[in-house]
């Protein structure tokens, strides 16, 4: 058959996640299987695949889908712990006092609070935390959700403790470097590269949010009120994005979220509560009476909980998950090795050869600091014995569908991977489709990468998964075309992102906790140009940066 109907065919369980996902609006937990079972009907039919191979390689993604398992489960444990303690609403609290303005609070909750909520804990947790704090601040419920999902972007390319990256990106392409090359220093190269387009594009996009609820949701309708807060815009995209590119430079791939969410922070409200940079006016919505049908009606802050903790307090954990991951990272310090020492593996599963698991339990970030620091905060906060069990329990129903989901994503992406073995005598299903679409786009294909990170966040919600599916085939095209793989990683890492403002699975779990369910195509539709704005500007300094 000619190499384009191969690529077609090792093409088609990855459209069918667009199909089923995109179009047909599947969740992933149902969608997932399916794809799987085109896999590996394609792998056995065309690729000749030996049936314990292709249940070897599945069996392999189901363990290494168990990492990023462990890690959701930690982040999202510590931060129900918080919620069930009053953490969480002690946090709410303390930014009310900061600024009456809208513009700042923004800039402060939506940008600066989401992103480091996001390198603590990710998977969607950010924009349906933020969403509703902001609605109880007086925020139109529309508004609320557009802002802190365009905002909860540039911080989701590295994702929670490096998640996407390390995790996302390291599944896809394990096995797929040459042995003298260590992964995690090719992870690091690409989450270095990463940062440094954020520093330049995502910088922009605080600014952008602004601006955008000024011209949508103001009395004026104008572009300028929300542009009028462009120093201080600035100055909170430069202070997440700076202080990311150096972590990312000197640490790694972990903590840049993190890190830049925390510096940024401290920062911004130090100047804002010191009056700096401020606007000579301030900026409000107009009169609830007054917002159309589709903004949502007008929420009352909820009263405060008695007995919750003191803001010190409740910020406590995660300084203490900074601290900890810091100085578990830095290779100058014993933490790291002695963490890494013990392993699990297992060699050649079922007898395939190169199909693999290994993993360092104490030095998955889930075990270390996560499950560590929600058991602290357990005692810190006074949690009883009974809500404990609860928390246990409703972490466990949250990961249900996470664990469906990824299970038989991972291991349809090491099926693609491992078929090159193979009984047809043809190169993996991956290195196929790569082949292809290099010689079919080009030199043009920089520009292009971004977006298929974004399409990928858009149909899955996740730009871990995003990173999963398609970094095998990314890494593909860069190696036919020739051009920086860390680059095309990168900016495929940054694309993804920038696919999470309009993920249909995001959308609808914001839309849900912030009571306007229904007007998720709304929020779509003007999410979609500042993403498609973003991922083009992405593309191009991808293009400058191959080829200049």
């Amino acid at each position: 058959m000619p190499p384009g109907i191969f690529a077609f065919l090792a093409a088609l369980p990855l459209l069918l996640t667009i199909l089923t996902m995109a179009v047909f609006l599947w969740p992933a937990q149902r969608a997932m299987p399916a794809v799987w079972l085109l896999a590996a009907a394609v792998a056995f039919f065309a690729w000749k695949m030996e049936p314990l191979r292709i249940l070897a390689a599945s069996l392999e993604g189901a363990l290494l889908a168990l990492n990023i398992l462990v890690i959701v489960a930690g982040a999202i444990l510590v931060l129900n712990v918080l919620r069930a303690g009053g953490g969480l609403d002690a946090i709410n609290k303390g930014f009310n006092h900061i600024s009456s303005d809208r513009r700042v609070q923004v800039l402060i909750i939506a940008w600066l609070f989401s992103s480091f909520i996001e390198g603590a804990a990710g998977f969607g947790t950010p924009a349906a935390l933020v969403a509703p704090l902001l609605v109880g601040l007086g925020f139109p419920p529309l508004c609320a959700v557009m802002v802190a999902l365009i905002c909860n972007s540039t911080a989701v390319t590295f994702g929670a403790v490096g998640t996407t990256i390390n995790v996302g990106l390291g599944t896809a392409l394990a096995g797929l470097l040459h042995s003298e090359l260590g992964l995690a220093s090719f992870l690091k190269t690409v989450g270095v590269q990463a940062a440094l387009i954020n520093m330049i594009v995502g910088s922009l996009i605080p600014l952008f949010a602004v601006m955008l609820m000024t011209r949508i949701f103001g009395n004026k309708g104008s572009l300028w009120e929300g542009a009028a807060v462009w120093p201080l815009a600035l100055i909170s995209g430069f202070s997440f994005t700076i202080p990311s590119y150096l972590t990312a430079l000197l640490l790694g791939p972990e903590l840049p979220s993190i890190i830049g969410g925390l510096v940024g922070l401290s920062l911004v409200i130090f100047l804002v509560s010191r009056g700096h940079f401020l606007p000579s006016h301030s900026w409000d919505f107009p009169p609830s009476r007054l917002w159309r049908k589709d903004w949502g009606g007008k929420s009352e802050s909820p009263p405060e909980e008695k007995g919750s903790v003191s803001l010190g307090l409740a910020w406590t954990p995660y300084i203490i998950i900074a601290l900890l991951l810091i100085i578990t990272r830095l290779p100058a310090l014993p933490f790291q090795e002695i963490l890494s020492a013990f392993t699990i593996s297992w060699e050649n599963i079922l007898g395939q050869p190169q199909v693999s698991y290994r993993v360092e339990p104490l030095y998955l970030p889930g075990i270390i600091p996560f499950a560590l620091v929600a058991a602290v905060t357990l005692f810190l906060h006074r949690i009883s014995v009974q809500k404990a069990k609860r928390i246990l329990l409703q972490t466990g129903r949250q990961l249900m569908p996470a664990a469906v989901a990824l299970f038989f994503t991972v291991g349809m992406v090491r099926i693609l991977v491992q078929s090159h073995i193979n009984e047809a005598g043809l190169n993996s299903m991956l290195l196929v489709m790569s082949s292809f679409s290099a010689a079919l786009i080009g030199e043009a294909w920089p520009f292009f990468a971004p977006f298929l990170g974004s399409l990928g966040a858009f149909v899955s919600g996740s730009n871990t998964v995003s990173n999963i599916l398609f970094g095998g085939f990314q890494h593909g095209v860069a190696l036919s075309l020739d051009i920086s793989r860390p680059l095309v990683l990168a900016l495929h890492a940054v694309g993804g992102a920038t696919g999470n403002m309009i993920a249909v699975h995001n959308v609808i779990a914001v839309c849900t906790v912030t009571g306007i369910l229904g007007t998720e195509g709304i929020v779509i539709r003007r999410n979609l140009a500042p993403a498609f704005f973003y991922a083009a500007a992405v593309g191009l300094l991808g293009l400058l940066f191959a080829y200049a």
